[in-house]
């Protein structure tokens, strides 16, 4: 717990009081966009497995 404590008075030292609610405005959009990204992956790679799937059976019949 201390060592949060440390890191936020750093933060708070090197980006100044008024920089901060920017920086974790910043912060979450960039953690959201990341989100997206791996769920579209995740969306792209069932497509293909599912892709891949039907012309498997297709090739069976």
């Amino acid at each position: 717990m201390n060592e949060i404590m440390w890191i936020a008075v750093i933060i708070l030292v090197l980006f100044g009081g008024s920089r901060i609610p920017s920086l974790m405005r910043s912060l979450g959009r960039g953690a959201g966009e990341f989100q997206k990204g791996i769920d579209e992956g995740k969306k792209l790679m069932d497509k293909a497995k599912q892709d891949a799937l039907d012309s498997d059976t297709r090739t069976e019949s």
